[in-house]
């Protein structure tokens, strides 16, 4: 029966997430307008957002589980918190990339030193470094509380990537929202607010769906370990 619902749900996410997909992207090319000064490049900003966004919720969902893996490790708990971080990774990896495309455009250069981009970049070396304690040699047990403490180190980075710009005054990045006494930020068009809700929903439920769709992979990976385990177990008794 749970495998049933899980189906279910696989699909019922897939049916959404494909029109949303085409949705966004005539939402961002067509219908939003263009921004007076960057032009066309401005509407790397959707996918930017978006992706950064999804980076940020990854890493939570990463840290909350390494906090209950702190405290009983269980295998679905490790393998939720190593999916996400794999994910959270690669959508840091594409916030990055994004941002150094955006900025190329609006700075005229491809990276500066300034306090966004280098807590991002620490923090996509955090996780890096997760990843790789999740593949060393011994009972998943340890790697699990050890790796948990990356995890929520990585976690606790996440509201400093956030607020770098606002705590060290970095006139290079900008502040679209929260800006100032009345936290109006830059400002932005309904018509661009509208898209940028909409493509940061888009890529929610596409992390959702990776989310779920890897999770489970590496629990059929967990039961093919065990009944390896069992068989060369067996073979040398």
């Amino acid at each position: 029966m749970m495998i049933k619902s899980s189906g279910k749900i696989d699909k019922l996410l897939f049916y959404i997430l494909v029109p949303s997909m085409f949705i966004a992207m005539y939402l961002i090319f067509i219908w939003s307008p263009q921004e007076k000064v960057m032009g066309e490049v401005q509407k790397i900003f959707y996918f930017h957002v978006g992706t950064a966004w999804v980076a940020f919720l990854a890493f939570f969902v990463v840290g909350f589980y390494s906090v209950m893996t702190l405290i009983k490790p269980k295998m679905n708990r490790f393998i939720y918190a190593g999916v996400s971080a794999e994910i959270g990774v690669l959508f840091t990896t594409l916030a990055l990339l994004t941002g150094m495309i955006w900025g190329r455009a609006s700075w005229n250069t491809w990276w500066s030193w300034e306090p966004r981009l280098i807590t991002t970049l620490i923090l996509w070396f955090i996780y890096v470094a997760y990843l790789f304690i999740r593949k060393m040699e011994g009972s998943w047990e340890k790697i699990a509380k050890l790796s948990s403490v990356f995890g929520i180190i990585g976690a606790l980075n996440v509201p400093i990537v956030f607020m770098a710009i606002r705590w060290w005054n970095s006139k290079l990045h900008p502040v679209v929202f929260g800006e100032g006494k009345n936290q109006s930020g830059g400002g932005i068009e309904p018509e661009m607010l509208i898209t940028l809700l909409f493509s940061i929903f888009t890529i929610t439920i596409l992390y959702i769906f990776l989310m779920r769709k890897g999770a489970q992979i590496e629990k059929m990976r967990d039961i093919v370990r065990k009944a390896k385990t069992k068989a060369m177990n067996r073979l040398a008794s």
